[in-house]
């Protein structure tokens, strides 16, 4: 047979206090990470730092600065150069809530793991934007422009 949890009263009592401690102390700590990671913001430059762009922790822009520089540059490329930043500051975010996480409540990994990666599936790192360009889609199977010129 086992033996039971407490032999007397004052002993259940106090195991009952010393969890009852525990879990409002823990309750206070996810409370400062929830506090913390609600301030979370990053600050990403583009290239040649005509674009900034800042997000909070829900990867929202709050703030977009764009240079004069963006007078000798085409609509589609401030687009890209705006998209690809926020992209980037996007997929700093789930390392910047690690950090916040392990600070408050670092005895919790499975919390933390699971928050960031749902954070990185949400915000994923930005392909490369040096890699090779694919090929437009011409919307034929055949690799040829559905409309031609005879």
């Amino acid at each position: 047979m086992s033996e039971p949890l407490f032999t007397t009263g004052a002993e259940a009592k106090e195991r009952l206090d010393r969890l009852a401690a525990e879990t409002r102390a823990k309750a206070e700590r996810y409370q400062a990470m929830q506090a913390k990671a609600g301030q979370v913001s990053v600050t990403e430059k583009g290239k040649d730092d005509v674009v900034t762009v800042t997000i909070d922790s829900a990867g929202n822009v709050t703030d977009l600065r764009i240079t004069d520089a963006v007078k000798d540059m085409t609509g589609e490329q401030v687009a890209n150069a705006v998209l690809t930043t926020l992209r980037r500051a996007q997929s700093r975010l789930p390392e910047r809530l690690s950090e916040v996480m392990a600070e408050t409540i670092g005895d919790d990994q499975r919390t933390i793991d699971a928050v960031v990666a749902n954070y990185r599936a949400k915000f994923p790192a930005p392909k490369d934007p040096d890699a090779e360009p694919t090929t437009p889609d011409t919307g034929d199977w055949d690799e040829r422009p559905l409309l031609t010129e005879e």
